[in-house]
């Protein structure tokens, strides 16, 4: 049996970039904006997100400035960092994730929170919230705890890809994030949708201008 498919990796990506912008929404993006946006899409195989794309516009210079100035990335979870593509970051840049720290059980037992909002103080505790880059795709609990510790500490992260999936607490999370008044630069899907796909794929996109490869 021969099956007549597209064998190699390069032209499949460019077929579905091409086929994303033909059936996508993507007018109302700046220019350096749309190619996260893509990106996204292409994680969620449906161009129907991007008419639920929230975000502020400097959202990506901010992430990349502050990625080229040393910051970390904060992840919610080990599918998060594991897909951030080293390549496209700067040399030193340290990706944090805390999901598998021992701390954690006790932390989150004592404040009656998850493990994932656990974290974030644990972040704010190690002195990293303040001018991170934030990426949540999975907890909306870690999403609402980051907004509560900005308004407690002053702390601001550089930029907040928060896009939580799930039925309890996601799509109000990301309203939150939306209606918070400090300023903060953001990129969101919102309601339901999300998850550690769309979350990596926004990160990867804003690290770097490569479209098609894993190269810088």
């Amino acid at each position: 049996m021969t099956n007549d498919y597209i064998k190699t990796g390069s032209p499949i990506y460019a077929r579905s970039f091409e086929i994303i912008r033909e059936e996508s929404n993507l007018g109302r993006f700046p220019e350096d904006v749309e190619p996260v946006v893509v990106r996204m899409i292409h994680a969620a195989a449906d161009p129907a997100i991007a008419d639920l794309i929230a975000f502020t516009p400097g959202v990506v210079a901010a992430a990349l400035k502050a990625l080229e100035a040393g910051a970390p990335i904060l992840c919610d979870s080990s599918m998060v960092a594991t897909g951030i593509i080293r390549s496209r970051l700067p040399e030193h840049t340290r990706i944090v994730c805390h999901i598998k720290d021992p701390r954690l059980p006790a932390i989150a037992e004592a404040k009656g929170c998850t493990k994932t909002a656990a974290a974030v103080d644990l972040w704010q505790e190690d002195g990293l919230l303040d001018g991170a880059v934030v990426a949540i795709g999975n907890a909306p609990t870690a999403l609402f705890r980051v907004l509560e510790v900005m308004h407690e500490t002053g702390a601001r992260p550089a930029a907040i890809v928060g896009i939580p999936v799930g039925f309890v607490g996601a799509a109000e999370s990301k309203d939150a994030l939306v209606a918070d008044d400090s300023g903060v630069e953001y990129i969101t899907v919102l309601g339901r949708r999300g998850g550690s796909a769309m979350a990596v794929a926004a990160v990867n996109a804003m690290a770097s201008r490569a479209e098609t490869t894993n190269d810088r």
